[in-house]
């Protein structure tokens, strides 16, 4: 049985490699032969701090700010941007991602179309290093829209009317600041709860208190008993939550395994899942996976986690850190996609240096703007 879903998802995987390219290097010849041939890509790079409207609170943590590393790649008069965000669990720094920056070389390709070679290359740099690839990934992929004056999610065949409704993050905090989040954030069809700070009931009540909201729930690996946890999921249940994501310490798989068969609510990978590679094993252990684009090195490997996911039959969210409208915008382009979108991290921050993808009464509304869809404001 495992023998043949290995086999399985090695097939998968090459029809994934095949079909996520958003065009051939022939057809993009016949779409913008004017900006196709020799030329050199410049990758540059800088950091820069997100200052956070409020403290945010998860399992574990609390900060203020995010760290981030922008990047752009220069090819033929046009430039594609990138974000590569460092949030404490991944164990990346801006000092890791600038270290591995600095060994990326883009001047040794040519045609900046050739997805797979580069970003193979890129990937092959030093393990692990997801947000610093991320960022990389990224502003290749807006530049490549920028060259046939496309955006993504059209390259992609994918129909814009089909994104789905976004959550907006509250954080673990006292009801108080609960209650005021909750009002801030009326203009949003779905919230997304942080719970495993102990006061998991108060939370939802404060909430409910405010909104009728459908909700998402997030534990960010919160809770330690399984039994405890699956009791907490039915009152959840029966207060209008939609699922429940990470509840488990993700080294717990076979009580996650037990939580998610016995749940009345879909239990979803965060933690637990980073790279397409480890997708085979979540199956039977979670009912779907959220994907983020720094953790799956970017748009390529995102798409290709989508096609796998669907193929198992499992549920697909796609996510975000605290980002700028940048990242945010390009992992918008797959969210007509998914099942699920929490994608509100560039609302989280006051201090965004993007215009991008827009939230129009709680839906996420793409534009035709080419590549990941952004502009870059003056400031």
């Amino acid at each position: 049985m495992k023998q043949g879903r290995r086999n399985f998802l090695k097939s998968m995987g090459a029809v994934s490699l095949a079909t996520s390219l958003p065009l051939t290097a022939c057809q993009v010849r016949e779409k913008a032969p004017a900006v196709i041939g020799n030329g050199k890509m410049k990758l540059s790079f800088r950091p820069y701090e997100l200052e956070l409207k409020h403290t945010f609170t998860v399992a574990g943590n609390s900060r203020n700010t995010t760290p981030v590393v922008l990047t752009e790649i220069e090819y033929k008069g046009l430039t594609g941007y990138g974000e590569a965000s460092m949030p404490p669990y991944l164990g990346e720094s801006r000092e890791s991602v600038i270290s591995f920056l600095n060994k990326v070389d883009l001047t040794q390709f040519n045609d900046p179309f050739m997805l797979d070679d580069i970003l193979a290359y890129v990937d092959s740099i030093d393990n692990g290093n997801g947000a610093a690839k991320a960022c990389v990934d990224i502003a290749l992929h807006d530049l490549i829209g920028k060259l046939v004056d496309q955006p993504l999610y059209r390259l992609w065949g994918i129909d814009p009317d089909n994104s789905p409704m976004t959550s907006f993050t509250i954080g673990i905090d006292t009801p108080e600041v609960v209650r005021q989040k909750t009002e801030e954030a009326s203009r949003f069809r779905i919230l997304k709860v942080k719970l495993g700070g102990g006061n998991d009931r108060e939370m939802i009540e404060t909430v409910r208190s405010v909104t009728d909201v459908p909700l998402y729930v997030d534990v960010n690996q919160g809770w330690s008993d399984k039994q405890e946890a699956l009791d907490t999921i039915h009152w959840l249940a029966e207060q209008g939550v939609v699922f429940v994501e990470q509840p488990l310490p993700k080294e717990k798989v076979d009580d996650t395994a037990w939580l998610t068969a016995k749940s009345p609510l879909p239990i979803m990978a965060d933690e637990a899942f980073q790279r397409l590679s480890e997708l085979a094993a979540l199956k039977g252990v979670y009912s779907g996976i959220n994907i983020k684009l720094m953790k799956s090195t970017g748009l390529r490997e995102a798409h290709k986690m989508i096609t796998v996911a669907r193929a198992l039959d499992m549920k697909v969210m796609i996510g975000c850190m605290t980002e700028t409208s940048c990242a945010v915008s390009a992992a918008a382009q797959l969210s007509p996609l998914v099942d699920w979108a929490d994608l509100d991290g560039n609302l989280l921050i006051s201090n965004d240096i993007y215009e991008g993808v827009k939230v129009i009464d709680g839906k996420l509304t793409l534009d035709d703007l080419p590549g990941i869809g952004i502009r870059k404001l003056n400031t």
